[in-house]
């Protein structure tokens, strides 16, 4: 099968690759970008929204499918879906230049979003709009890359921000209650009260309960001292006026 490309233009411009190396060869399908991300989440479950082409290819550029013999001998079957299945899951997507632009847009968006939503200005208490994070992170020489999710990427530009202050910046704190049996568990809460600051403390013969701020680093202490030991409930993510 050969996919006739007109001459004089860029190949496959409007196709997306995802090619998984498997038994010494190289296999690869022709999708729609954005729908092999729905179906890597699991939007997306029709194999004919994701493929331009329903084949296995050796190279789709040049039109060479794989063989029977090929597809038996590496992946230890033939049924053609199977095997697309796993190469959608397990392989790496090639981008044109323009999806790559494109995805690199998003997720820049999306990152600045989750950082400017974080963190504030601990002098004003107030958040940082996106754009003076952008120009911040391009200070740094900060950049996104396409295959690491926007969140990961956010976190690691705060704690760059936070460690450069090339304006001041702080992660923004989180509003947690933790309720904790006081029966056997002295030891769990003298180690948990100090990780909250601004606390609304109620206790009681039975149980111990805490309202408060906590830097976003002591959440997941907390989250492990309470492990079967109480509950958890998060009631803000980000405050941004910690006197409301």
């Amino acid at each position: 099968m050969v996919i006739n490309q007109p001459s004089g233009q860029i190949k496959l411009t409007n196709v997306s690759l995802v090619k998984l190396k498997k038994g010494k060869k190289r296999f690869e399908v022709a999708c729609y970008q954005n729908k092999v991300q729905d179906y890597r989440k699991g939007v997306e479950t029709d194999l004919d929204e994701v493929l331009q082409i329903h084949q296995v290819f050796l190279n789709v550029s040049k039109g060479q499918v794989a063989s029977k013999d090929d597809l038996v001998k590496c992946f230890g079957s033939a049924d053609v879906d199977l095997i697309i299945k796993e190469i959608l899951n397990r392989g790496e997507i090639q981008l044109s230049e323009k999806e790559r632009q494109l995805m690199l847009n998003k997720i820049n968006n999306e990152m600045l979003t989750i950082v400017s939503a974080k963190c504030i200005n601990p002098k004003s208490k107030k958040r940082y709009p996106p754009t003076m994070i952008h120009k911040a992170l391009a200070e740094l020489k900060f950049s996104v890359v396409v295959n690491k999710p926007a969140k990961l990427q956010a976190l690691e530009a705060i704690k760059l921000l936070v460690a450069k202050q090339i304006i001041p910046i702080v992660r923004a704190k989180m509003r947690i209650k933790v309720d904790i049996p006081q029966a056997d568990n002295k030891v769990i809460i003298e180690k948990v009260a100090p990780l909250i600051s601004s606390p609304d403390l109620v206790a009681t013969e039975s149980n111990w309960t805490c309202t408060g701020l906590i830097d976003p680093i002591s959440y997941r202490d907390i989250v492990n001292y309470c492990t079967n030991k109480g509950t958890i409930q998060v009631l803000d993510m980000a405050v941004v006026d910690a006197s409301k």
